[in-house]
């Protein structure tokens, strides 16, 4: 089964959770769950089973002659069983935490640098890769080579966001006037779900982002093709299309690479029909989801910072033609 972005939608792997890891800092993560959780758990158990043998050694003990097996209680379970358990706990828990740092350093000349830039309540996509001679700019979603650790520059436009892809790795905050970096790396090709986990605004519930991986030799050709401009519209009813994109100041907000003036208010449209979704994840790509979506966006999203079009039919269509030959 295939969405109408061409990726296959068996290939959403899992639910959005860290315990389904699809990468190395994710692994990490999972692991010290699993360890701490598990930690925990036992020391609930001795905990209630310590409670348990005090409630029954009271009622059969002599009501003299218990201070010194007070003591020994107070030393035992209050000093060396924490630090027999959960010093260890802690240490491990810190070690494994510097594993999920990378030491800082420049990316270099050849790496793979992805700037995500949050606004309200979208994400903006640009790739700087020096194999092409020049940046590709896409919205809501990315896209990554499988087993190639890359570097993600994390910016915000607007208020306090944040990015975090839990199968992926943990979560870092973006704030406006600063650049916070994250190294990512998925192991496995599929669709990864990340969510803004921190509250944004009205929206922020719906401002999702889906991370693409790919095998190397998919995401080089997929990368190429986004750096292309768009082709020229096919058809009478896409020409209309474009012609309704210019009259109705479309092209005030959106860009389409090669076909109008470069804007940056919006997200870049050039190949929007190749993404998974409209939105940020509110709706999947179809056509009957993109013209109700340029009708009424208030409706899917309200308080989303795109207006709603009065439209005829037969101008919505046209614009819908032409929007969905942008692959």
């Amino acid at each position: 089964m295939t969405s109408a972005a061409g990726y296959a939608s068996d290939n959403v792997l899992g639910m959005q959770s860290s315990l389904q890891p699809g990468g190395p800092a994710a692994a990490v993560t999972a692991e010290m769950t699993w360890v701490l959780v598990t930690g925990a758990g036992v020391v609930f158990g001795i905990v209630m089973l310590c409670i348990a043998a005090a409630l029954w050694h009271r009622q059969r003990a002599p009501a003299t002659g218990t201070d010194h097996a007070a003591r020994r209680w107070i030393v035992g379970a209050g000093v060396v069983f924490p630090l027999l358990v959960l010093v260890p706990l802690l240490f491990y828990a810190t070690a494994r935490t510097d594993a999920l740092t990378p030491p800082r350093q420049v990316p270099g000349a050849d790496e793979l640098v992805i700037t995500v830039e949050a606004r309200l309540w979208w994400w903006r996509v640009t790739y700087r890769n020096p194999s092409l001679g020049r940046d590709v700019i896409t919205a809501n979603q990315i896209h990554l080579p499988t087993g190639r650790a890359v570097t993600l520059a994390l910016v915000s436009e607007d208020v306090i966001h944040s990015f975090w892809v839990p199968a992926l790795a943990g979560k870092v905050d973006m704030m406006p006037g600063k650049v916070h970096h994250l190294r990512l790396q998925a192991d496995r090709p599929g669709i990864y779900r990340g969510q803004c986990a921190e509250f944004c605004g009205e929206q922020h519930a719906r401002m999702a982002i889906h991370v693409v991986a790919q095998s190397p030799d998919e995401f080089e050709r997929w990368l190429r093709a986004q750096a292309e401009p768009a082709e020229p519209p096919r058809g009478a009813d896409a020409l209309r299309g474009l012609a309704v994109f210019s009259e109705r100041r479309c092209n005030a907000c959106h860009s389409v690479l090669g076909l109008g003036p470069t804007a940056v208010i919006g997200p870049d449209l050039t190949h929007v029909a190749s993404r998974l979704h409209l939105g940020a994840g509110t709706l999947p790509f179809s056509r009957d989801a993109l013209a109700s979506w340029i009708a009424n966006p208030q409706h899917a999203k309200p308080g989303v910072r795109m207006p709603s079009y009065a439209l005829d039919p037969a101008s919505l269509q046209a614009l819908v033609s032409f929007l969905e030959q942008l692959r």
